[in-house]
């Protein structure tokens, strides 16, 4: 939720929903807010890919899900710099591995391409 709040909502909203809703340019001010508070975020889950094995514990759970459906989305986009993020990166990966995750990234948004790594299951 949180995540969502502070930084999807800047950046996807931003970028793709304002468009698709006819609600203007986007603001360079609330997308600069998206990229600055993904660096928390990105860190955090980074942190605790290191330390556990999956975000809540060590089982797959409801948070890798929700986590990973807000990263697939600035993925799309191109917006994570993975480079800065290689803990991350990992714990995504995986994600990306499981059947149940793969249908995700067959989803296109008409007009906005996804870079070349988006469905490669290990960038």
């Amino acid at each position: 939720m949180k995540f969502n709040q502070e930084v999807t909502e800047y950046l996807v909203g931003e970028k793709i929903m304002k468009r698709f809703l006819g609600l203007g340019e986007p603001s360079s001010e609330a997308i600069r807010a998206g990229y600055s508070n993904m660096d928390t975020h990105l860190s955090y889950i980074g942190y605790l890919a290191e330390h556990r094995s999956w975000l809540a514990g060590d089982d797959f759970s409801l948070a890798d899900i929700c986590a990973a459906a807000q990263l697939s989305c600035l993925d799309y986009l191109g917006d994570i710099p993975w480079e800065d993020y290689q803990e991350a990166k990992h714990w995504y990966a995986r994600i990306k591995s499981r059947p149940s995750f793969r249908s995700l990234l067959d989803d296109y948004v008409p007009g906005t391409k996804p870079p070349s790594h988006y469905a490669d299951l290990d960038f």
